[in-house]
């Protein structure tokens, strides 16, 4: 572990970093730091006894007790870099380091009261890209939850009927994708987790691979539907896509969707310690360039294979290593990956695929047990 002194001001609802430092939920931003090794928190009397049972591996400060002396001190503004000026000056420490979401105008007030403040270049805390035992649980658990609201998702496709014009009929009302959206929504919200802007996108709509999808859906044509929830409990994500016609894919969709297949597996028998992300990539780039699916650009928007094949996964949605074509990470052990090619062509609508995948030292090994089908 680096011995930096280390500062971060956040919540650790929202900031990852923080919840990895803490490893509880704070809502309002607060004063990390740690100092030769040690973990220090600043925190307000409203949260003070809660973190002290929780946080046993940080020394908790009151902030009540810094305010009072920056107040007796005749200080009317800058209260949060005056405390963590006083907090720094107590461990005589006049030079911090910092992640580069840290707040400009807090880093200046900071240069003005002569404390040196530097940016921590790559990741905050690196060690976060290889997941311990626990963290693969954790992972593995959000993931079950994408797997629940999805079941719940298809289902309700199996039971929905074709109308005459190919509109699907849910209870005999119209199934729309903010339906079936919030299907696997509270799904998932029951299950335990919060979903964050789930997909439910058909046809030409799932060619944009972040379209959420709206609008009636329709029998005979690609659904993509990928779901990714954060645990409420541990803040961890789960990360699956599937792509699915309710009732029957016509050729060039179900020759699209096998060759996606084929590009995931090939992803898997490629994925190893030690492996760059970007040679991964070309793999199933070549993949698709060999079965006659080319990336192009088409009246002005990309078609073919135009995304990452995949990315770390943990306290972030999107975190490191890539699996890009511009990646210069090589992957580790103990990394938690997605494997997600797609292919899209406005013509035959989307195809995505993705599992998430732990990296070892034998290959991968998959975390995602919801099967693959086409058709429901």
């Amino acid at each position: 572990m680096s011995r930096e002194n280390l500062l971060m001001f956040a919540s650790s609802e929202s900031d990852a970093n923080m919840l990895y430092a803490l490893g509880l939920f704070i809502l309002d931003p607060f004063i990390y730091l740690r100092v030769s090794g040690k973990n220090y928190v600043v925190i307000g009397d409203l949260e003070l006894e809660r973190v002290r049972k929780q946080a046993r591996h940080c020394q908790v400060l009151p902030l009540s007790r810094y305010l009072q002396r920056s107040q007796r001190d005749g200080v009317k503004r800058n209260h949060t870099a005056r405390v963590i000026s006083m907090v720094l000056r107590e461990r005589r420490l006049k030079k911090v380091v910092v992640p580069v979401n840290f707040s400009l105008g807090l880093a200046r007030e900071l240069r003005d009261l002569k404390i040196k403040v530097k940016v921590k270049k790559g990741g905050f805390f690196p060690q976060r890209e290889i997941k311990t035992g626990e963290e693969v649980k954790k992972i593995s658990a959000a993931l079950m939850m994408a797997e629940v609201g999805l079941a719940e998702g298809i289902q309700a496709l199996k039971s929905s009927k074709a109308s005459r014009d190919g509109r699907l009929l849910y209870h005999n009302l119209p199934l729309t994708a903010e339906k079936l959206r919030s299907i696997i929504d509270i799904a998932i919200l029951q299950a335990g987790g919060t979903a964050s802007r789930s997909i439910v996108a058909a046809g030409k709509q799932g060619c944009d691979p972040h379209e959420r999808g709206y609008g009636p859906l329709r029998a005979n044509q690609p659904i993509i539907l990928d779901v990714f929830p954060r645990s409420q409990k541990t803040g961890y994500f789960g990360d699956i896509t599937r792509t699915v016609v309710k009732g029957r894919a016509t050729e060039g969709v179900r020759k699209l969707y096998h060759t996606v297949a084929r590009g995931q597996e090939t992803v898997l028998q490629q994925i190893q310690h030690g492996k760059s992300g970007k040679e991964i990539h070309r793999c199933v780039q070549d993949l698709f360039e060999r079965e006659g699916y080319k990336t192009s650009k088409c009246n002005g928007r990309m078609q073919g294979f135009f995304h990452s094949t995949g990315h770390g996964l943990g306290l972030e949605m999107h975190e490191l290593p890539r699996i890009n074509q511009l990646s210069d990470d090589v992957l580790k052990a103990g990394n938690v990956v997605t494997v997600e090619p797609g292919l899209y062509y406005p013509e035959l609508g989307g195809v995505r695929l993705e599992d998430v995948v732990l990296v070892t030292h034998n290959g991968p090994r998959n975390l995602t047990k919801f099967e693959k089908v086409l058709e429901v």
